[in-house]
């Protein structure tokens, strides 16, 4: 199986790459159209700002081409979020695979702190992502922006407010929390993806 990861301006790319080895896989990190367009698998990972993320995907004709990928791809947290149609960081108009848009936490109390930093449960699983999840789950999350729940919404996770933890569309996929940071559960998820 080929897997490829998006190679852009954003970080996370190596620790993606790390979770694939442990499950055997040889990912190829690539920004190379015909690479991408090869592969059975698309991982389009990311931590970074979107507004300059966009305009880096949009230099480079990323932005077009993500969206006319056949294959499955997996978004993953800020991958997630420039799947929208909009963020609030940097007002950015994003890829809009999915037509929803990207918020900003407001804090309703001292005790809330954003980011949105840790372990947290993710309830309401409905995607081949989730294949054999019984029960709530703990993964891991980094993040100041987050998406509404929605007609995409996959899986969800309450923090401040409830919002979607995971989104699904035809074949794109799509988690707000890090599978890779995410221990056997994150494993689960990533080999699920891999399985569809």
């Amino acid at each position: 199986m080929k897997v490829a990861v998006i190679k852009y301006n954003a970080g996370n790319i190596y620790s993606v790459d790390y979770a694939l080895k442990r499950l055997g896989i040889d990912a190829v990190i690539t920004s190379d159209k015909e690479q991408l367009l090869k592969a059975d698998k698309v991982i389009f990972p990311g931590v970074g700002e979107a507004a300059t993320t966009m305009e880096h995907l949009h230099k480079n004709n990323l932005d077009t081409f993500i969206k006319e990928l056949k294959q499955p791809v997996l978004g993953i947290c800020l991958g997630m979020q420039l799947m929208c149609n909009h963020s609030e960081e940097g007002n950015a108009d994003c890829l809009d695979i999915f037509h929803v848009n990207v918020k900003k936490f407001s804090r309703t109390s001292h005790a809330e702190k954003v980011p949105h930093m840790g372990w947290n449960t993710i309830t309401d699983t409905n995607s081949g992502l989730f294949k054999g999840f019984t029960k709530e789950e703990y993964v891991y999350f980094v993040h100041s922006f987050y998406v509404p729940l929605n007609e995409y919404t996959a899986a969800q996770t309450d923090y401040i407010l409830p919002f979607s933890a995971a989104l699904h569309k035809d074949n794109f996929y799509a988690t707000q929390f890090h599978p890779e940071k995410s221990g056997s559960v994150g494993e689960r998820i990533l080999r699920n993806f891999l399985d569809l």
